[in-house]
């Protein structure tokens, strides 16, 4: 999805860290209770430190909600997490997204006119009203609203298998027989694992061929049609990561997030959502030598913060570039603009989008 950002004038760009911080410091003192800062837990410290919350994205979307005194909502995360905290939020608050250039390629991976397309090509082989669209909270407002205009539900990757379950056995309308399940085909098909299904009742819906690249009878056949979609961070991590760090750490615990590939999660420890992995590492024993697959800033965070020896199971170490984009020079753009009175870079999503995204974000809420 293309999205513009203006290059930030030289006064940020060539200004020292420490002078950086310093104004973000003293904007923030001026704005006082009219500014919340939004840190999800794959920033990097420099913009972290600033953070007035720390978490995920859906859970930093509810707290944005609960602070209602808060006129300006800084989003340090990327395009669709602003978004959900546009629509969760009062008509008074102003939602702002440091970097404009901070998306998702997950989230991008699916985009409303190709699902669409999957709906209606789905609908001229199946009864269609069986079918349940479940998309994961990394994707678009309008794809949550599409969802949320045709029985579906959004979901997290904590209580992804809550809501499936609720798809696959709904008693608030004809019984489901399909998901159609977007944009992470990774976390469907591990949350499917979970819940008995196999590899045999998943296909994957590849976007880019006619009719998902599937036949006929794989469509009507299938119970989980799962988008052909991945995170360029969880991808990274392969078996032989994981094999190398226990041949280093026989005693060693792995954690890896449900966005990685199946053979991954099956191999792991522990597998679970980002705050999933927080906890879990804090309740190891001090001293723990873990492996954790997930981004490199949440990793080092974790390690400096506890007394584990945490390390990442990547050795290239792969940051997620687009939540890269969020820097110290575009939190203090935005910042001393806001002194200025001038909101730059603010993320609306409009009032029907907001209103069906809405029903399948409390949808879910009902469920879980």
């Amino acid at each position: 999805m293309l999205r513009l950002q203006r290059p930030l004038p030289q006064d940020y760009t060539e200004t020292s860290p420490e002078d950086l911080a310093a104004r973000i410091g003293a904007a923030k003192a001026e704005l006082g209770d009219r500014l919340f800062i939004l840190g999800h837990h794959y920033q990097r410290d420099e913009v972290m430190e600033w953070a007035d919350a720390r978490g995920d994205s859906f859970r930093l979307s509810v707290l944005a909600k609960e602070h209602p005194e808060a006129e300006y909502i800084v989003f340090c995360g990327v395009h669709f997490m602003a978004e959900s905290a546009d629509i969760l939020t009062g008509d008074h608050q102003h939602v702002i997204l440091p970097d404009l250039n901070a998306g998702c390629s997950m989230a991008d991976m699916a985009d409303i006119d190709a699902v669409e397309e999957a709906w209606d090509a789905v609908a001229e082989l199946t009864d269609i009203t069986k079918v349940v669209p479940i998309t994961y909270m990394n994707s678009a407002a309008n794809l949550k609203a599409f969802v949320g205009r045709n029985g579906g539900a959004v979901c997290t990757s904590t209580n992804a298998r809550a809501v499936l379950e609720w798809a696959l056995h709904r008693d608030d309308g004809p019984k489901a027989e399909q998901v159609l399940f977007f944009p992470d085909q990774h976390l469907g098909r591990n949350t499917g694992y979970q819940m008995g299904f196999t590899e045999a009742d998943m296909r994957v819906w590849n976007p880019h061929q006619e009719q998902g690249g599937l036949s006929d009878a794989d469509i009507r056949d299938a119970t989980f049609l799962l988008w052909r979609g991945h995170c360029s961070v969880h991808q990274r991590f392969r078996p032989e990561h994981i094999a190398d760090f226990r041949e280093r750490h026989p005693d060693g615990v792995v954690i890896v997030h449900p966005e990685c590939s199946h053979e991954v999660c099956e191999l792991a420890d522990q597998v679970g959502s980002t705050d999933f992995i927080i906890r879990a590492v804090e309740a190891l024993p001090a001293g723990t030598v873990v492996g954790v697959g997930t981004e490199i800033h949440l990793v080092q965070r974790l390690g400096a913060e506890s007394d584990k020896v945490v390390e990442s199971l990547d050795p290239l170490i792969c940051p997620c570039s687009t939540m890269f984009r969020i820097d110290a020079a575009h939190l203090c753009w935005v910042l001393e603009e806001l002194v200025q009175g001038n909101v730059v870079n603010p993320i609306t999503v409009d009032a029907d989008t907001a209103h069906w995204a809405r029903v399948a974000l409390e949808r879910m809420l009902e469920i879980t």
